[in-house]
């Protein structure tokens, strides 16, 4: 029977080391890989290791056998897949070759820098998503900058816009989203080897080498910080949280314009699922999905946020092992919600005619007859906004422009309109075309608009083709084998 005494006892086998050996084979096997030839490149080229003892060492990384470790079962024999991958180098290098190449380093910044390594591609690959989102929007747009439709404010109709303006809104949101993805990158990708255990090392190591090897950008350089320091995660679930908050909006829209009441939208049948006893029903359930798991990731966004508030300003398993698999399941999460959404997008079929006959409803349009009030009438805007309110009023349910034009003159005989201006000015194609100001929803502004768009969606395709490149080329320099 086994000592109680000896390490690992089994309910710390079974409930922590057991579940984070999964999820280290799972999440940072090629990483750790690459971490081992970076430094051993690394100490190699600082004359910390011999030519020789390098080549048998990387020998030895090449020979793993990649198969055997995923398939691995942790049994207690070696603590986690870092001693575990140890013990199988030692088996083709020799023990002293392989324990050679733990020389200034620790576990602890091998962990912080599987994490970044891991992370940085995360963020790399949801930007990807939201870069096809933003495409499908910009196409979309494109497509409807003639076509006028009801802004809603407070829930209610308010006023006539365009779907290309609507649709613009949320193009700028998701390219401030890409910005704050990107912004997290550039604190994530910066390297913390060479950190050591907090306090770095008295062997003369070139941190800059190992950081390139690895496609770092820069370092994580204070010791310490490189440790201690969760902004690099904190900062990613936050980019992620403000997304999904801004994402979840704009479905709500969705999903309300899906409705029969509404019916501005039509989802392509790929994306609706009948009811089990109701055969008419076409429910948007692809919709209601990426909500919930826009929902979810938020959520775990903030749970990311929650683990690490109140933890010791240092190394502490709080914001290791057990956390990152909520990282990742957070990405995942907002990634499976912004493709999905995207998707629906691509093949969804817009009511033109309704919207714009529900764009020329329930008085939407006399905000401009006031304002043609105050331009051409001579009045103030206030006396104006009074005028058309209770014009409004005098007109209870009918909300035609003739009603509306007869209203005026009852109340005000004398008015500077003809019956054919205060027509023309609660016509909704004029309410749209006369706001021509930046941003508006005139479709000279949307012209405009979408092509900033379409250039920062170039540049950001630019540098995810960038760092990818920059990736890719870090992992061909890291596998090359050296002159002997």
């Amino acid at each position: 029977m086994k000592d109680p005494e000896i390490f690992p006892a089994r309910i710390y086998a079974e409930t922590v080391l057991a579940p984070n050996f999964e999820d280290a084979k799972a999440y940072f096997l090629d990483a750790l890989i690459e971490i081992h030839y970076a430094h051993t490149h690394m100490l190699a080229r600082q004359g910390i290791l011999t030519r020789e003892e390098e080549q048998v060492l990387l020998k030895g990384l090449s020979g793993l056998d990649r198969q055997a470790i995923e398939q691995a079962n942790y049994d207690g024999a070696y603590e986690d897949l870092f001693f575990f991958i140890e013990n199988m180098l030692e088996q083709a290098c020799g023990a002293a070759a392989a324990g050679k190449m733990h020389t200034a380093r620790s576990r602890n910044d091998i962990a912080i820098t599987l994490y970044r390594m891991t992370v940085r591609l995360e963020l790399l690959e949801l930007a990807r998503a939201v870069v096809e989102l933003r495409r499908v929007l910009l196409e979309l747009a494109s497509r409807h900058r003639e076509t006028v439709m009801p802004a809603h404010t407070h829930t209610q109709p308010a006023q006539p816009t365009t779907l290309a303006h609507y649709l613009l809104a949320a193009i700028e949101f998701l390219g401030r989203d890409l910005q704050r993805l990107e912004a997290a990158f550039v604190s994530v990708n910066r390297s913390p080897m060479g950190a050591c255990a907090i306090t770095t090392t008295g062997f003369p190591i070139d941190r800059e080498i190992t950081a390139r090897l690895l496609g770092f950008e820069g370092l994580a350089e204070n010791s310490y910080g490189a440790i201690a320091a969760i902004d690099y995660l904190a900062e990613s679930a936050a980019a992620v949280a403000v997304e999904m908050v801004n994402q979840g909006k704009f479905l709500q829209d969705l999903l309300l314009w899906s409705t029969r009441e509404f019916g501005f939208l039509r989802l392509s049948d790929a994306f609706v699922q009948s009811s089990s006893i109701m055969p008419q029903k076409r429910n948007p359930v692809s919709l209601e999905h990426a909500r919930i798991l826009a929902s979810r990731a938020l959520g775990q966004a903030q749970a990311i946020l929650t683990c690490a508030h109140n933890t010791p300003f240092g190394d502490i398993n709080d914001s290791e092992d057990d956390l990152l698999p909520l990282v990742f399941q957070m990405f995942e999460s907002a990634l499976r919600s912004t493709r999905l959404l995207a998707g629906v997008l691509k093949s969804v079929q817009i009511d033109t005619a309704r919207l714009e006959k529900r764009a020329g409803a329930d008085f939407l349009t006399v905000t401009e007859l006031a304002d043609t009030l105050v331009r051409s009438g001579g009045m103030s805007f206030r006396q104006a906004h009074s005028l058309v309110a209770r014009a409004v009023k005098l007109c209870g349910a009918d909300d035609s422009p003739g009603a509306m034009a007869a209203a005026m003159l009852r109340l005000e005989p004398a008015l500077a309109l003809s019956v054919a201006e205060i027509e023309k000015a609660l016509d909704p194609q004029h309410f749209v075309r006369i706001r021509g100001v930046t941003g508006g929803p005139a479709p000279e502004a949307t012209a405009e608009a979408l092509d900033h768009a379409g250039k920062e969606q170039e540049r950001v395709e630019r540098w995810l083709k960038a760092k990818e490149e920059l990736l890719s080329a870090a992992r061909r320099e890291n596998r090359a084998t050296p002159e002997a």
